[in-house]
């Protein structure tokens, strides 16, 4: 935008004109939704949305209109600076899913987000997507603990135990898993 500001030099009017500041926009935001009902397909399709300059968003389970029973992810590219790494793990098993954690947080992974969905050959199955930057050299790593069970009673117990061995609450679902039936699942983690 231009303005136009009126000089008086010697008696005689000259117009100048000069460039008002230009207001800063925020970029645009892009968003790019996936939906499967396979985990595997998921995983694959998060790191080419990464490699496309996209971040995780969130993630739910459930029944879509026209794809059955799904896990579906929101990632967002906004022009901010970053590369990011995903890994995804579903299982039916706690046992499974804790060491799964332990192993993506010894690598620098970091927990997102989980869901819990009914996948085409695993039943129903939790779900957690884990992060980590590919710029920073000497990430956080992070140690986890799955804590599982029926009773809420119990999960109040666990969790206090484990915050007092300074583990910090990150995400909870409630599913029907393959050993221990409808339970509850709290992720926590703690610095290395």
């Amino acid at each position: 935008m231009r303005v136009r500001i009126p000089l008086l030099l010697c008696g005689v009017a000259l117009v100048s004109v000069v460039a008002a500041p230009a207001v800063a926009q925020k970029p645009a935001v892009e968003y790019r939704v996936l939906a499967t009902n396979k985990t595997s397909t998921m995983q694959k399709e998060m790191q080419e949305a990464a490699a496309a300059g996209f971040r995780y968003g969130d993630v739910m389970g459930g029944d879509t209109a026209f794809g059955g029973s799904e896990v579906v992810v929101i990632m967002h590219r906004d022009g901010s600076p970053g590369r990011f790494d995903y890994r995804l793990l579903a299982t039916n098993k706690t046992s499974t899913m804790q060491k799964e954690m332990q192993e993506a947080g010894d690598a620098g992974f970091e927990y997102r987000g989980q869901t819990v969905f009914k996948s085409a050959f695993g039943g129903k199955e939790v779900v957690a997507i884990l992060e980590r930057t590919l710029e920073v050299q000497n990430a956080t790593k992070y140690e986890y603990r799955l804590v599982a069970t029926k009773k809420t009673s119990t999960m109040q117990k666990e969790l206090a135990e484990t915050g007092e061995q300074g583990f910090e609450f990150v995400g909870m679902t409630v599913a029907k898993t393959l050993v221990g039936g409808e339970e509850v699942v709290a992720i926590l983690r703690r610095k290395l």
